[in-house]
């Protein structure tokens, strides 16, 4: 509990005050503000805590912004072992954590309550409201003060690596880069933290266990050079809109929303089933999560279990954004010219990004309705992830940190979101331990209006990352 009470007073102190400073600052992603380095903002929101971290009381910690042409930075933060082995050796040889987040953002989105918007902080008892502070801004402050605390109450760690990257919402497109130039830097952990996920419950720590995978893309159908009077053409030119409906049908049943390409589907583990069934079993109904649908709506399944499994291990299609379509108090009686939909599909953790995009475009690409033209521009996949087994001590740190903090051992869940940089690490380090775990929990509503940081939460969980470390060094030594 000294860990607890140290990390409260520490954060109300001193990152609460830079934390909202942060979120004042639009730095989105580059996919979402191609200017993003004429513009600046993404300059400022590093230097904010590139500085922030400077200044912190870690011994031996060196703090440096790696730069590469082109491309986001990334913060590189070293701190050396304490109370283990390893002076005199190389990196590669030496036991070593590997500690993650990003603070790129997501555009503001609509819907902020009155009084509220993504780029002004509001203070709303133990919740801070704005767009990244717990997606995921909260990272890089909840990783050096874990470490501050153990330096505080005289706890060992091992040596730690905190990378923080700058292109995470654009699918980090930019890491794999930085990691290969700073591999001899990093070494081989034995342990990665990651602190970009989610929490079913804000009263006890969630690990993650599996992500999903990610492609995208651009559809558009033309039928017309210019738009026509829809009364003289309606009945001869078909509608762009009704073929993008006939060419998703291809891909999903509308009815169901079941996926129709077995490439983009995999076996579900029997241990994933056995897991959401436990998940339901500990949170009853809302097992997947409670979100604000309108009066009268309900979910796609009336199974909790299917619920659990369908946003964390089965295939799912969002159209995210749309061209030629005018806001609706604009629309004249016009047979419009295209239709264009950017669409988003999550896919199963062990699915191949590559194999699911060439499905994709089979079906879209094959025979046009009516001879329409049909463009698809499919965006780089994204792997999704799913954790190794963990080990012994490992499972009893968890609980140990958890039961300390929250006062209830941890828990496991799947997550239906990606971290791109999951995947890779766990391709890179395969015999390494994962703990993937976040704050992002119900209501928080990362990428949408209204999201916020629960401090208490993010308190807690960086004083389970803090025993987390100290156990893994008392481990090895």
């Amino acid at each position: 509990m000294a860990t607890s009470a140290f990390l409260r007073d520490v954060w109300a102190r001193d990152v609460v005050p830079t934390l909202t400073d942060f979120v004042r600052i639009p730095n989105k992603s580059p996919a979402f503000d191609p200017g993003w380095r004429e513009a600046g903002h993404m300059e400022r929101a590093v230097t904010l805590v590139e500085e922030w971290c400077l200044s912190r009381n870690v011994p031996g910690m060196t703090v440096e912004r790696h730069e590469l042409e082109g491309r986001t930075p990334v913060l590189l933060l070293e701190v050396p072992a304490t109370g283990v082995g390893g002076a005199g050796k190389s990196n590669s040889a030496v036991d070593t954590v590997l500690l993650y987040g990003h603070l790129d953002k997501q555009p503001e989105m609509a819907g902020w309550r009155d009084g509220m918007s993504a780029w002004e902080p509001v203070r709303e008892g133990d919740r801070i409201y704005g767009r990244g502070v717990a997606d995921d801004g909260y990272a890089a402050f909840s990783a050096v003060t874990a470490l501050e605390a153990l330096h505080e109450s005289g706890r060992p760690h091992a040596r730690c690596v905190i990378v923080i990257e700058a292109s995470e919402e654009s699918g980090s497109p930019d890491l794999p880069a930085h990691m290969e130039a700073l591999a001899q830097r990093i070494g081989s952990p034995s342990l990665v933290v990651g602190l970009d996920s989610g929490c079913a419950t804000y009263d006890r720590l969630w690990v993650t266990t599996s992500l999903r995978g990610l492609v995208g893309g651009y559809l558009r159908v033309d039928v017309l050079n210019e738009g026509v009077h829809s009364g003289a053409a309606g009945g001869i030119v078909p509608s762009s809109f009704r073929i993008v409906r006939r060419l998703l049908d291809r891909i999903e049943d509308a009815t169901t929303g079941e996926i129709l390409l077995p490439g983009l589907h995999a076996d579900i583990p029997d241990h994933v089933h056995a897991a959401a069934v436990a998940l339901v079993d500990e949170l009853g109904p809302d097992a997947a999560g409670h979100f604000p649908m309108v009066d009268g709506m309900r979910p796609m399944s009336a199974d909790p279990v299917e619920l659990v499994l369908a946003s964390t291990w089965r295939p799912q299609l969002a159209v995210i954004g749309a061209d030629g379509l005018p806001a609706a108090k604009d629309g004249g009686n016009v047979l419009r010219p295209f239709t264009a939909l950017s669409l988003s599909f999550r896919l199963p953790p062990t699915v191949d990004p590559a194999a699911a995009t060439a499905a994709i475009t089979e079906a879209l690409e094959g025979e046009a309705p009516y001879g329409a033209r049909v463009t698809w521009r499919a965006s780089e996949g994204a792997w999704g992830w799913a954790a190794p087994p963990t080990a012994p001590w490992l499972a009893a740190a968890l609980d140990e940190g958890s039961t300390a903090a929250f006062g209830k051992p941890a828990r496991y869940m799947g997550e239906g979101g990606t971290i791109p940089f999951m995947a890779m690490l766990g391709e890179q380090f395969p015999d390494a331990q994962f703990v993937i775990t976040g704050v992002l929990g119900p209501e928080s509503n990362a990428h949408g209006p209204n999201e916020f940081l629960d401090l208490p939460t993010a308190e807690r969980v960086t004083a389970c990352v803090a025993d987390v470390l100290a156990a893994h060094a008392e481990r090895a030594g």
